[in-house]
């Protein structure tokens, strides 16, 4: 009895051990076909700009006349759109929806309590001191104020209801997928008529959560970045197959769409980029670097990138006299 319990236990181990092989050849070994016609969008977050000390019209402005951006996807904060509990103020985001619909540009609206740009959750003040049950109906309310206002503008063409919702980064309350689901649901009813973006790590994801729940999984694509858990720059591992691969698996088991949402376009160090010097960011972020990643985001076989990073071109164009990066997406977007 011991002989053939030993027996099982090295076939099971055996198995395992063949099936850890077949996934890693499956996920790290080949090529994926360049898709032959790739839409090239970019991230955009009038906070970040701010942040940065620009001017956030002139930038959104830059990006669309200059660059030629006919893609972008808008970050909402939400402590921008209801400073006041009740007291809602669209004025900048109907501007900028006005604008990117008078330069014939498309609209991915990201929404909700978490969205995109430290610290990912753009908690009003008096939003904090709630207790859950009543911050998650403020945040339904907001949800609901945004979808109505914006349902019937063309220039919208998905929603993106929060930012990498299963994913524990910023100062965020723990994720809680049933009152995620209420959220999707809620917009979905609210307008039938379009897909909901739901947006996950590119890197430690399989995507399958995410799949499950939105229309088109939003996937993000970083290369280098600062790893505050081990204090060193980590470059990840993963050739383009592994996207292109995962991808797959997400198109035969769900029917279900990948975008890249987030490409990397610009530095990620130890601080924000607002507290750190051009030293520390060409570590991440240099035009050979950008170019890099372009290249690699095209061997991933997905057609639809989202640059992050444009408010910084402009600040380096602007503030840094460093005309590289602007030029270097200019050419991507006037092709």
């Amino acid at each position: 009895m011991r002989l053939i319990t030993k027996k099982s236990f090295k076939m099971l181990l055996f198995c395992f051990f063949i099936l850890i092989i077949a996934v890693f050849c499956y996920l790290f070994i080949g090529k994926a076909q360049e898709a032959k016609d790739i839409i090239w969008g970019v991230d955009f977050s009038q906070k970040h700009a701010s942040n940065l000390g620009l001017n956030w019209q002139e930038t959104y402005l830059a990006l669309l006349e200059d660059l030629n951006v006919k893609n972008l996807k808008i970050s909402t904060s939400w402590d921008l759109l209801e400073k006041e509990e009740g007291i809602y103020d669209f004025s900048d985001l109907d501007w900028q929806i006005s604008q990117a619909q008078i330069h014939g540009a498309k609209i991915l609206l990201v929404m909700g309590r978490k969205t995109p740009r430290w610290p990912e959750c753009h908690l009003p003040n008096w939003v904090k001191t709630l207790p859950e049950d009543k911050r998650n109906e403020a945040v339904l309310k907001l949800l609901e104020k945004t979808v109505l206002r914006y349902r019937e503008n063309p220039a919208i063409w998905a929603w993106q209801v929060e930012n990498e919702p299963f994913l524990g980064f910023g100062e965020c309350p723990k994720a809680d997928q049933s009152f995620f689901k209420r959220e999707v649901a809620l917009v979905k009813k609210l307008d039938p008529s379009r897909q909901v973006v739901v947006s996950d790590s590119g890197e430690w994801s399989f995507w399958f959560k995410t799949a499950k729940i939105g229309d088109i999984v939003g996937t993000t694509l970083y290369r280098t970045v600062w790893n505050g858990k081990i204090g060193l720059y980590s470059h990840y591992p993963f050739p383009p197959v592994f996207y292109h691969r995962k991808a797959e698996l997400i198109k035969r088991i769900f029917n279900k769409k990948v975008i890249c949402v987030e490409l990397q376009a610009e530095p990620w160090g130890p601080k924000l980029l607002y507290d750190t010097s051009l030293e520390e960011q060409k570590k991440t972020m240099t035009p050979a670097k950008f170019s890099e990643n372009l290249g690699f985001a095209k061997k991933t076989g997905l057609d639809t990138f989202y640059l992050w990073g444009g408010e910084w071109w402009y600040w380096m164009k602007e503030k840094q006299e460093d005309n590289s990066f602007w030029n270097q997406a200019k050419e991507l977007f006037t092709q």
